[in-house]
């Protein structure tokens, strides 16, 4: 799951960069309004958490902007304005959740990994595929019951792939999503993980779909 960090604060933003990414979410961090709309136009992300009093441009603006433009990706404003003409302005311009600093890391990742669930259709926390259970929480999965050991990145990549269970992701997709900025990539290491999640967990989970991507389930028709 990547997330968009927009926080001014670089003692803060530093902490929360570290503390998500130990929970398994790759973060990437920007410090302005006007870096963090470029950022949204360039790249895919699963979430975004915002701060509302930023340079260049504000959180507010960032916020209208971003829904002006259709895109519905879930946000969390993260702010010091604990006021409710705060709280019901950004939740009325379209944010999803706000959350007043000071604040628990573990509430802070506890609420992304509601927004994004909420955000697929999804009400239940743990995604099932047969007999294939993967718990975003705790990090693990099982299948027939039995734990399976799975590297990080090979979590993250079958955490997407069961989320958008029936829809082709594109292999641009996935890399986007696995890997923040600056994190180096061999050119065959999405295929590697598919490889590895196919032997862990079967053969037929993860098909090919030649030329575009992967895809867990079966495509519409």
């Amino acid at each position: 799951m990547r997330i968009l960090l927009v926080e001014d604060d670089r003692l803060l933003g530093d902490g929360i960069q570290a503390g998500l990414a130990g929970m398994g979410f790759a973060v990437d961090w920007v410090r302005d309004g006007e870096a963090a709309l470029a950022a949204l136009t360039a790249e895919s992300f699963t979430a975004l958490v915002l701060d509302l009093g930023l340079p260049r441009r504000d959180g507010m603006g960032v916020l209208s902007a971003l829904r002006a433009g259709g895109k519905d990706l879930p946000v969390l404003v993260l702010t010091a304005r604990d006021g409710v003409a705060d709280k019901v302005g950004a939740l009325d311009c379209g944010a999803d959740d706000y959350v007043v600093k000071p604040f628990d890391l573990d509430e802070l990742a506890a609420r992304l990994r509601a927004l994004i669930r909420r955000a697929s259709g999804r009400a239940e926390a743990c995604l099932r595929h047969g007999d294939i259970v993967l718990d975003p929480a705790g990090r693990t999965v099982t299948r027939g019951g039995q734990p399976v050991a799975l590297t990080g990145r090979e979590f993250d990549l079958l955490h997407m792939l069961l989320a958008g269970a029936g829809r082709v992701l594109t292999r641009r997709i996935l890399e986007e999503r696995l890997y923040a900025w600056g994190e180096i990539v061999e050119s065959n290491a999405l295929e590697v993980h598919v490889h590895h999640l196919r032997r862990k967990l079967g053969s037929e989970l993860i098909r090919t779909v030649r030329g575009v991507g992967y895809l867990v389930g079966e495509a519409p028709l």
